[in-house]
């Protein structure tokens, strides 16, 4: 079941800008792999969804939007 649901997420692959994923890690202190989601979720114009509590406040500086699963 959990499978079924997993094959009815729509995936969009995204050519995020490396650059610019490495400069917001170093302007936010973040991780490299934190700044490329906040940067993919910035292009995109699409919420962020994560349980990481520092890769939201960071996403939450820069105005992204989130998903909350409360």
């Amino acid at each position: 079941m959990a499978l079924a649901s997993y094959r009815e997420i729509p995936i969009k692959l995204v050519d995020v800008s490396l650059e610019q994923a490495i400069e917001l890690s170093h302007s936010l202190n973040i991780y490299a792999y934190d700044a490329y989601l906040i940067q993919c979720a910035q292009q995109t114009n699409t919420p962020l969804l994560t349980l990481d509590k520092g890769l939201k406040v960071a996403a939450q500086s820069l105005g992204v939007q989130l998903l909350d699963l409360e």
